[in-house]
């Protein structure tokens, strides 16, 4: 291993370290409301997005292409814009800040699981390389981060409705959580859809043709719908607390499948372009 995966990788555990503090100093300040030390959680986690988007960066330049073609980079840039952008969501919804106590865990563990992933240098041939593939992972990772954010909402339905913690008095009342978790999974459905657009344009572009059934396009295709009936049962049919609560949380698996499995099967063509 050179001088630069040296230092690279040691960069991406120094944000995991950053995190792990940030996620427990956080929980602390929630669960027993401590202000301070939940004002402390997001300083600590504002330190390990610098690290992290720093190693993203050198990855980045390194490679050449932007971090969304290995395994190791698409967690580790998942996890980054999850929380940068749920610090933007706190900012227009300042309420869904308790639901730091799942973004916050939920960043860490995916850089964490990175780190398992060889994080080769992966280059990409030059017809593959247009600006629609930049559209198109954009569009799905803004997408992830508010499917985590609905996700938080939906458990924080069921725990809240459950149990009469003193702390869950700070969370939003049940009516609010399960109208956040209806629109972010509203902004889910548009990201997700508006990624596949994106995607399709590439594949013409690359493949020449716009859709082909490849497992990643179908199953990708599959959540979408599956966002698309959670919206509509609860639109059209009333769907909302313990049920919808439930069938959002199946979506949100779906959707983990979708983005960091299936992408990286044998048989799908988007592993055609993994040239180290």
């Amino acid at each position: 291993m050179d001088n630069f995966y040296a230092v690279y990788i040691g960069m991406h555990w120094v944000a995991v370290f950053f995190y792990i503090l940030a996620s427990v100093s956080n929980i602390a300040g929630v669960i027993f409301n401590k202000q301070k030390a939940e004002k402390s959680g997001y300083l600590i986690l504002a330190i390990g997005l610098l690290i992290h988007g720093a190693a993203i960066l050198a990855g980045w330049i390194k490679a050449g292409h932007g971090p969304y073609i290995s395994a190791h980079e698409a967690l580790s840039s998942f996890s980054w814009c999850t929380l940068v952008l749920f610090l933007f969501f706190i900012r227009l919804y300042p309420r869904l800040k308790p639901a730091s106590v799942i973004i916050f865990p939920a960043g860490f563990l995916m850089v964490a699981l990175a780190m398992f992933f060889e994080p080769n240098i992966y280059t990409l041939p030059p017809t593959f390389r247009s600006v629609w593939l930049i559209f198109h992972i954009s569009f799905y990772k803004i997408s992830l981060a508010t499917i985590v954010v609905a996700m938080a909402c939906s458990v924080f339905y069921l725990h809240k409705k459950r149990s009469s913690s003193d702390w869950l008095s700070r969370i939003p009342d049940l009516d609010t959580l399960d109208l956040f978790a209806y629109r972010f999974a509203g902004f889910s459905f548009i990201f997700w859809g508006t990624g596949m657009l994106a995607g399709s344009i590439w594949a013409y572009q690359s493949w020449g043709r716009f859709w082909g059934w490849d497992p990643v396009e179908s199953w990708s295709f599959i959540t979408w719908v599956a966002f698309g009936a959670y919206l509509h049962l609860r639109r059209f049919f009333g769907w909302k607390g313990n049920r919808a609560a439930w069938f959002y949380i199946g979506v949100f698996i779906l959707s983990l499948v979708s983005l960091f499995y299936l992408s990286h099967l044998s048989t799908s063509l988007h592993i055609e372009f993994l040239r180290p």
